[in-house]
């Protein structure tokens, strides 16, 4: 197991500054003080492994990463508890998909305890940046990330590579409360092809969902949903975020994974909150005259999205370039305030961990 030596940083926020930027952090906008890193070469493996300030990172203009995109991340977060206490949630399941992308973009896989000794070893050093009980639904938002640091301009897996964990405090997603959100159908662009890397969490996906989500804006909606590449009909996710719908009968469905759909921590966690609620929930394809017929006949109640930053994120409107589809008069569902708050009570605390999901890390 690695061993991340610390080198503290001698100019770290003070404490006031840093007490400004949690009372207003935003998302993605500002970092802790330090960050994890650790180098892999061929030949002699992981290695190098240090907690270091937070600063540039030094790359060849060769680098391989800058021309091949041979890289992929990840998204946790930190909760503080009210006895103090600082908490990740699954960060075994996000190991697990730090190795199946390193597989998939030809990395080399960095074992899940190191993974997880990165990120307890970055919050435990920076643990004054993760916002205090009763702030809402902030949290200390982590970003492990890889990538191809050898300075080559061959086309082949690199033999060198960096990895790294930085962290961001964040604020709550709705900071205004939990809106509804309208959904642009993009019908130009797809997300991901079988055999592709949709499963894979690397940023040449969302690099190419970006047209797209221009294109939703320019429509007045706030996110995109993707169809499958080949028959174009078959709902599959949103530009970072898995779909649920409740149906009139009380169980739920969400589009099977198939390997062009992200593997989402959030999506297994709610499908087992689902069922501890009693609802069924059923993986399977999904046709999108489904959705607008559902919609507009009731047999769709609810739909919603999921990920690491918004959590449960209810969906008003479906729209495309002649018309619309909103469900349940465009407003947040029972069963989807019920899960969210299911989801964030056991992520903060506030009720038992029958799942044994939480993880200490200071």
């Amino acid at each position: 197991m690695l061993d991340f030596a610390l080198t503290p940083s001698s100019s770290r926020l003070p404490d006031d500054e840093r007490a400004a930027v949690l009372a207003a952090p935003g998302f993605g906008k500002h970092f802790t003080d330090h960050m994890a890193l650790a180098t892999w070469t061929d030949g002699r493996g992981w290695h190098d492994a240090q907690v270091r300030p937070y600063g540039p990172l030094q790359l060849d203009p060769s680098s391989a990463v800058l021309h091949y995109a041979q890289e992929i991340f990840e998204g946790l977060k930190a909760y503080r508890h009210d006895d103090g206490s600082v908490w990740a949630f699954r960060p075994d399941q996000n190991a697990a998909r730090f190795q199946r992308s390193a597989r998939r973009l030809a990395l080399p896989e960095l074992p899940a305890e190191d993974f997880v000794e990165a990120v307890r070893a970055l919050v435990a050093t920076d643990v004054d940046w993760v916002p205090a009980p009763g702030s809402g639904e902030a949290s200390l938002y982590l970003r492990p990330f890889m990538f191809a640091s050898e300075a080559f301009l061959g086309v082949r897996p690199a033999s060198e590579v960096t990895f790294c964990v930085i962290a961001s405090p964040a604020g709550p997603y709705f900071a205004g409360g939990v809106k509804p959100v309208s959904i642009w159908l993009s019908q130009e662009y797809s997300r991901a092809a079988p055999g592709g890397t949709g499963a894979a969490k690397c940023g040449g996906n969302y690099a190419a969902s970006l047209a797209a989500q221009v294109e939703a804006s320019e429509h007045g909606c706030d996110q995109v949903c993707f169809l499958d590449a080949i028959e174009h009909r078959w709902v599959e996710e949103l530009g970072g975020m898995n779909l649920y719908f409740v149906l009139d009968d009380g169980s739920v469905v969400t589009p099977e994974l198939t390997g062009t759909i992200l593997e989402g921590v959030t999506r297994d966690s709610i499908i087992t909150l689902l069922d501890d609620m009693g609802h069924k929930v059923v993986e399977r394809r999904i046709d999108v005259d489904e959705w607008r017929e559902g919609a507009a006949s009731g047999a769709i109640r609810e739909v919603f999205a999921c990920g690491t930053a918004a959590v449960v994120t209810p969906v008003g409107r479906l729209v495309w370039p002649d018309g619309e589809a909103v469900v349940a008069g465009g407003g947040t569902g029972e069963v989807t305030a019920a899960v969210r708050s299911a989801l964030l009570d056991v992520q903060y605390g506030r009720v038992p961990d029958t799942h044994g999901w939480l993880h200490r890390l200071a």
